[in-house]
């Protein structure tokens, strides 16, 4: 039997739908952003991530909440979302003053990393449409009630882009819950958003007013140490048995604190160099501790999204089997997958996910 009570499919028009940003990510492939002269530009942003590798590699219906200005950036985004087959009909389109001043598209620099040096990121999202939503600007009783969802997921990071952005995330997590809705949410702390708004003693005030409406938490050993505050000793990203075991009272003290978290999940992760990390992932339901197969020496071309694509593959294994301890093999095997390629959005395919799942090999496909 499942832990959670999934409304049916043909009871809704989307599968799953994200709140959240979508920045442009400028890429400078393997060279620097204070060097290069060329960029690759893609759509990317935590939460949008999530429904995008739940339509381009499994398949469901998704779609995304989010605000752009309209002019030629904000349809750029629109045009990425599109070819990733997200719906596009929840967002909201704000007038453009035709300086950037009332708002933005976001964007987001990001240096993949290599070997003893390390992926960096440069965010330059101040002002941005979606950081101003605010309170009744989305119309959530026709999204649940009248549409249908299955599945609504949003993060800390949109929770943190401005004052009235948690305020949102609770009138859309409100309304799920009157409608049936799972709600799945990633505390994804960002020490950069935080930090200029009261750092984490402000992220741990917004996020424990939101953890009372999350089905699924997830986060690692810093998201729920910066945005719950539950700490232990000595815990390090590490995934030894002994770090394994200490993370692990962690989430049984989180879900003694919020009884309303039917499952938690993270990803575990050691970091050997850039290029090269330790990977696992670990699931909370139903009183019992799952854990994905761990993949030692893991090879990274990029990794930026693993833990979205993570979020992605745990959310179909869950809305298809019911099964936390296959749909946390899903969501390891996706997010290793997404890894491997350019861009903040997962490449992979259903198959390749099912046959790394069953413990296929790289073996050439021809």
């Amino acid at each position: 039997m499942s832990i959670l009570t999934i409304k049916p499919a043909e009871q809704c028009r989307y599968d799953q739908v994200s709140l959240g940003e979508i920045m442009l990510r400028f890429d400078p492939g393997e060279g620097r952003i204070a060097n290069t002269r060329s960029f690759r530009v893609w759509e990317g942003g935590g939460e949008y991530n999530v429904a995008r590798g739940l339509r381009k590699c499994f398949g469901l219906k998704t779609a995304v909440v989010t605000a752009l200005p309209d002019n030629g950036v904000g349809r750029l985004v629109e045009d990425c979302i599109l070819q990733g087959g997200v719906h596009t009909d929840w967002i909201q389109w704000a007038p453009y003053d035709g300086m950037g001043r009332a708002n933005r598209v976001g964007f987001n620099f990001t240096e993949r990393g290599f070997g003893v040096r390390g992926a960096r990121g440069v965010s330059d999202r101040g002002h941005t449409a979606a950081s101003q939503l605010k309170q009744g600007d989305v119309d959530w009783e026709t999204l649940f009630g009248r549409q249908g969802v299955r599945w609504f997921h949003t993060g800390g990071i949109f929770a943190g882009l401005s004052e009235s952005t948690p305020e949102v995330v609770i009138e859309a997590m409100a309304a799920a819950k009157r409608h049936g809705t799972i709600v799945s949410y990633d505390l994804n702390y960002r020490p950069s958003i935080w930090n200029a708004v009261g750092g984490q003693a402000r992220a741990r005030e917004v996020n424990r007013q939101i953890a009372p409406y999350v089905d699924v938490m997830l986060g690692n050993e810093e998201d729920f140490t910066a945005c719950l505050g539950f700490e232990v000793e000595g815990l390090d990203e590490n995934l030894s048995q002994l770090e394994t075991a200490k993370f692990q009272q962690m989430i049984q003290a989180a879900v003694a604190a919020y009884p309303n978290f039917k499952i938690t999940a993270t990803t575990l992760r050691t970091v050997k160099s850039a290029t090269v990390n330790d990977w696992g992932a670990i699931c909370w339901a139903g009183g019992a501790f799952h854990h994905a197969t761990f993949r030692p020496n893991l090879e990274i071309l990029d990794r930026v999204g693993g833990g979205d694509s993570f979020a992605s593959g745990l959310i179909y294994g869950l809305l298809t089997t019911g099964d936390p301890a296959e749909a946390v093999e899903y969501g390891a095997a996706h997010g290793a997958l997404a890894m491997t390629t350019p861009g903040d959005t997962s490449m992979a395919t259903r198959d390749e996910v099912e046959k790394l799942v069953r413990g296929g090999s790289a073996r050439v496909v021809r």
